[in-house]
């Protein structure tokens, strides 16, 4: 099924709606789809990383401003 959204035609809390939409979708049917085994091992690396004191984190804000600002 191809389904072609009038995205430039949608306003941003449409946008947001939308997506919002189909992830509450998505999340109703979790136990029809599995995440590709790629995810199994970035998250074990993750793991690993926080076990031997590799990892570091961020409050979400700061992160969201890092964010923000790389964007052109």
């Amino acid at each position: 099924m191809n389904i072609a959204l009038p995205l430039d035609k949608m306003t941003i809390e449409d946008k947001l709606r939308t997506m919002e939409e189909l992830w509450d979708d998505l999340c109703r049917h979790a136990d029809q789809f599995q995440s590709p085994a790629w995810h199994d091992d970035v998250l074990a690396e993750r793991e690993r990383n926080i076990l031997v004191g590799e990892a570091s984190f961020e409050d979400w804000n700061t992160a969201k401003k890092k964010i923000r600002e790389s964007l052109p």
